[in-house]
């Protein structure tokens, strides 16, 4: 009698245990997952939503140095350069596009220093894609299917690159 209270006992143990790990596994599971995925997102998607970040402003700031160089007219010569040289220099488009610049070049340092160099800087290429539509829309630049072929390269390329790293 006491043998079978003991074993009944013992069952409602084990019944509760497996029931326990039957639950419990699935969540450590997810658990797991999920904080490997805040990992990968937090040290991953961080950085290279701050290079693709870094790309769009390098390439406002080629839109404002155009902008500006437009302004002051078409430079045939170092002459020319130097007797248009205060004109680009006080132009509120090329003071921006140079502001930009010195921006994207400590936002590049802070890149450098968490991905490789080998990835990050073929993800720059991007910029040349940006740059086509941005400078139809705002140069009124005619886009031959050649660049945009062009284009659609540079982004293969820019994704076999970026998939040597996951």
């Amino acid at each position: 009698m006491i043998l079978k209270s003991y074993q009944t006992k013992l069952r409602t143990v084990t019944d509760i245990i497996r029931q326990y790990i039957r639950i419990r596994t699935p969540l450590l599971i997810f658990r797991y997952i999920e904080n490997h995925y805040y990992m990968w997102y937090n040290t991953f998607m961080k950085d290279y939503i701050l290079l693709i970040f870094n790309v769009f402003l390098t390439v406002l700031g080629q839109i404002l140095l155009k902008q500006g160089v437009t302004y002051v007219g078409r430079i045939d010569s170092f002459r020319e350069l130097l007797s248009k040289f205060w004109q680009l220099i006080l132009n509120p488009y090329v003071i921006g596009g140079v502001s930009i610049y010195g921006f994207t070049t400590f936002v590049w340092l802070v890149i450098l220093s968490r991905i490789k160099l080998s990835i990050a800087y073929p993800m720059l290429s991007l910029g040349y894609v940006i740059a086509i539509p941005f400078s139809w829309l705002f140069f009124k630049e005619s886009i031959p299917k050649v660049r945009i072929i062009g284009a659609i390269i540079i982004c293969i390329g820019v994704y076999l690159v970026a998939q040597g790293e996951t």
